[in-house]
């Protein structure tokens, strides 16, 4: 997605966010910070979660869309709000101007997950799908606020969208005060400005470190270049975090406060959804565990004690059960073999009892007996195996082979 520079341009400061937490306070959750033993061992120092999957709607976005929509004066908010997201953002939007009493339209991509856009509606939205993406989602939410004179809440290119979600900062502060390094995805980049900025003003040796997508990793070349600059058709699993170009009013402050941008594959994305599953016990968006994907990708890099923050928990299942294949498959618990074998009665039985005694669970079998490339006594097994990792994919391959089995891949 790609958005157009605000109205307002100024800096945050640490009152700001102050000030925000004040006026959140009975509206957002003070959410959980857990330990991960995993994630401990493999970065060599404590490693906690703060769990924003736990806040109201499901993200950190109702603490930048209540403070911003707060602060509207009182004709603004009789002219109500419009926003345009294909979840989060929606939802905080929504809730938000519920509980203040503001009457909210957010525009919603057609394809939009069902979950996200029910959520929506009953958070009080009057929601209305255009579009096939949110640049051309956001284009109709602008034209909506221009003709109606609603106010656009834009998702983080906004010092009060910055203060509000800095309140995150000040939280980790208080219940890890111990913390060295503090690991945050970043989309716009509202959340890791208002972060940055809560930090570095109480805490300025701790490190704060951003996170993006390969395919979708505007940070970079904008910090370089020194101005924020488009990416073209940002590409990931990840929507939360898959944003074109960085906003004007988080750019400054990242660029002058963030210590360093990282980027991590849609692999280590998916694996680090499904440790999130596993080990925490947390339901993770893609989004929302590119923290925990960047401590797993370089763990190392980090120094400890560690807060990874998981920003949002709003996955659709659908999406949820095939980035859970793609986890299970890069983290080596998918195994697929060609095999050739004897053209007789019993092999393929003889087969699966090999693979029984290896402990692989057989997920589908194609069994090819007539091919121009087989011999006139052979067949040819493909087979896709669930496995418990990498090694117990080494022992399944050399169990087959010392059954006299010619594994070809």
């Amino acid at each position: 997605m790609s958005f157009r520079a605000p109205e307002i341009l100024r800096s945050v400061i640490l009152d700001d966010i102050r000030g925000a937490q004040k006026m959140l306070s009975g509206v957002a959750r003070v959410t959980a910070m857990e330990g991960s033993r995993h994630l401990s061992q493999l970065v060599g120092a404590p490693v906690h979660l703060k769990c924003e999957n736990l806040q109201r709607t499901g993200s950190f976005k109702l603490r930048g869309a209540y403070v911003r929509i707060a602060g509207l004066r009182p004709e603004e908010r009789a002219a109500g709000v419009v926003a345009a997201s294909a979840g989060n953002h929606a939802q905080g939007v929504a809730l938000a101007s519920s509980l203040l009493g503001v009457h909210s339209t957010v525009f919603m991509p057609v394809g939009a997950p069902l979950p996200k856009v029910a959520a929506t509606r009953e958070y009080g939205a009057d929601v209305r799908l255009h579009g096939q993406v949110v640049d051309e989602t956001l284009a109709a939410a602008r034209e909506y606020a221009d003709e109606t004179g609603a106010v656009l809440i834009h998702p983080f290119d906004h010092p009060d969208i910055v203060a509000g979600q800095g309140t995150v900062g000040l939280e980790i502060l208080e219940q890890c005060p111990e913390v060295r390094t503090i690991v945050v995805g970043i989309g716009g980049g509202g959340l890791a400005a208002g972060i940055a900025v809560a930090v570095k003003a109480l805490r300025p040796d701790v490190k704060v470190i951003g996170v993006q997508a390969e395919g979708a990793a505007a940070y970079p070349p904008s910090l370089a270049a020194g101005r924020p600059v488009s990416i073209r058709e940002p590409s990931t699993m990840a929507d939360g975090i898959k944003v074109g170009r960085p906003g004007d009013v988080p750019f400054k402050i990242i660029g002058d406060l963030v210590d360093d941008v990282r980027t991590v594959s849609e692999d280590a994305l998916s694996s680090a959804l499904l440790l999130c599953l596993e080990r925490a016990k947390m339901v993770v968006e893609p989004a929302g565990a590119s923290s925990v994907a960047a401590l797993m990708s370089d763990p190392k890099f980090f120094e400890g004690p560690v807060v990874a923050l998981l920003t949002g928990g709003n996955v659709d299942p659908l999406l949820m059960q095939r980035i859970l294949r793609h986890g299970m498959a890069a983290a080596g618990r998918y195994l697929s073999l060609r095999l050739r074998l004897t053209d007789r009665p019993g092999a393929l039985a003889g087969l699966l009892s090999a693979l029984s005694v290896a402990d692989a669970n057989v997920l589908d079998v194609s069994h090819v007996r007539t091919d121009p490339r087989l011999g006139l006594t052979e067949a040819e097994v493909e087979l896709h195996l669930e496995t418990k990792g990498p090694e117990h994919c080494e022992e399944v391959a050399a169990t087959l082979r010392a059954a006299g089995y010619t594994v070809m891949g």
